[in-house]
């Protein structure tokens, strides 16, 4: 797959390999538009949450009172990447030139996409996905043109893509609707077009869609009428036109799931909850044995994960300030609930790699808010016990290879590392770092995964060595590692308070 950007808000990226950096250009050569257009919408997800001042994040078109069309990309904000399936907390807003009042909101409560990033043929050409309301919207929709626009076409563009690079900065982001008059370009004006894709824009960029444009119109102009030809899907480049799809080429695609002739099945989705996503890595809420329902619940992850500088070797960080979000998953990995860490009680990356964080709800309140809460284990992780990963859109199925005396990286040195027999379905990357290691019977963490060899290179950071009894070291390209997290729950006294100098806790004070 080609290594491109989408244009969506890289804030807004899930885990899913398709999102790179945030493209440079702006929406730029655009005037606001004076008249809002009744098919054009903007489609706003509850969750990633969107920088948006009103949740946008991409471009839809009604096809039919109940469907509309974005891309695919765009509909991948589900969780688990999923092709079909049901979403929460989606809604669009159609026939508005404002993303925050005005039109009609209806609510999402289905998707299908054309491709995605697994699908053997390619997901550049097919970046389309229809969504399916809830209830009807009385806006008027738009006709799909019956054939591929020829270069030099005229087209018209338009979304609320932003109007600078920085995601943190809100002057970046219109809440008004934006139009531009450009024209269907060669193909050899945009780098790796794929086929199925419109080279749409300014040769040189100045007109061209923006991030958190995708999903928005290319249109042509039949009559008095607008007819859709392409969907924005990414940039070709720095001061190049925009790749869209070509959708005049998915008539029948679009037609019979509209009809409901060729509707594809929901897929499968394995149980995610109870993971949580954190910045760059993963977590998970878990208790001791000792646990009562009005003790302050914990979070579980790296040490490495902790926001702000790392603990040194040989050392650890405790009690101290923290105030993070706490998404915990339900079954499809939208968060059941919302919870704050306001507290890190603890985190070392020497002789394991934890962080321990105190959130502002108890067990008893995450329990009435049905979110997934694991035990602590207090017995090691032993080699050839089976173990699951529990990352924030899937389940990887791991077995404990080896029990490794010293694993060293970067200066650090864990002891008691666990090793995974690396496999299909056992295959982290880098994102999956404090993804809690259940046991065998899915509710009790017995590990936190933590690293894995990236480069073969030896005990350098992201390239970890295992250091046997007589000193000899060994690093292998792929090979990853979890953590032992039995010795924690010694270490934890009542109301959750941590107690180094407990009998029995071992960590480093």
């Amino acid at each position: 797959m080609r290594n491109r950007s989408l244009l969506l808000a890289a804030v807004l990226a899930l885990a899913a390999p398709l999102v790179g950096a945030v493209p440079a250009q702006a929406v730029v050569g655009g005037t606001e538009s004076t008249e809002p257009y009744p098919f054009m919408g903007s489609f706003q997800p509850s969750f990633p949450r969107s920088p948006h001042p009103d949740g946008h994040g991409c471009g839809v078109m009604v096809l039919d009172p109940q469907w509309v069309l974005t891309a695919s990309h765009c509909a991948g904000r589900n969780p688990t990447d999923a092709k079909v399936g049901v979403p929460r907390g989606w809604q669009v807003r159609i026939g508005s030139l404002d993303t925050g009042d005005g039109g009609e909101v209806a609510e999402v409560d289905h998707y299908y996409r054309l491709a995605t990033s697994d699908d053997e043929g390619g997901f550049w050409g097919k970046d389309l996905a229809l969504m399916h309301l809830r209830t009807p919207v009385r806006a008027e929709p738009v006709r799909i043109a019956s054939a591929t626009p020829p270069e030099g076409t005229p087209v018209r563009i338009m979304g609320w893509g932003m109007t600078c690079e920085s995601s943190a900065n809100p002057e970046c982001f219109t809440t008004r609707l934006r139009e531009a008059d450009t024209e269907v370009q060669p193909a050899s004006a945009c780098r790796e077009l794929a086929d199925g894709e419109l080279c749409i824009g300014s040769r040189d960029g100045s007109v061209a869609s923006s991030n958190m444009d995708s999903g928005g119109p290319a249109l042509v102009r039949d009559g008095d009428e607008w007819k859709l030809v392409g969907v924005v899907s990414g940039p070709s480049g720095e001061n190049a036109p925009t790749l869209f799809t070509d959708v005049t080429r998915h008539v029948d695609w679009i037609n019979g799931i509209i009809s409901g002739t060729a509707v594809p099945p929901d897929d499968e989705i394995e149980d995610v909850s109870g993971a949580v996503t954190m910045d760059g890595c993963v977590g998970s809420v878990v208790r001791t044995p000792a646990a009562r329902p009005e003790d302050p619940a914990l979070l579980l992850t790296n040490g490495h994960c902790v926001e702000g500088e790392r603990p040194a070797p040989g050392s650890a960080l405790v009690d101290r300030p923290a105030d993070q979000e706490v998404p915990i998953a339900d079954r499809q990995g939208y968060p059941q609930t919302y919870a704050r860490a306001n507290r890190l009680v603890y985190a070392t990356m020497t002789g394991t790699d934890i962080a321990l964080y105190r959130l502002d709800k108890t067990y008893g309140q995450l329990a009435e808010e049905g979110a997934r809460v694991f035990d602590l284990a207090t017995e090691p992780v032993r080699a050839g016990e089976p173990l699951t990963m529990a990352y924030t859109s899937q389940r990887f199925h791991c077995t404990a290879e080896a029990v490794v005396p010293h694993l060293r990286e970067g200066g650090y040195q864990q002891d008691d590392a666990i090793r995974y027999a690396t496999t299909e379905e056992c295959a982290p990357w880098p994102g999956t770092s404090g993804s809690a290691l259940l046991a065998a019977d899915g509710h009790t963490v017995v590990g936190v995964h933590n690293t894995h060899n990236r480069d073969g290179g030896q005990c350098t950071e992201n390239n970890p060595c295992e250091v046997g009894p007589d000193g000899s070291v060994t690093a292998v390209q792929g090979r990853a590692y979890g953590q032992q997290v039995h010795q924690v729950a010694a270490c934890l006294a009542e109301g959750s308070e941590l107690d180094l100098s407990r009998p029995g806790c071992t960590l480093p004070k």
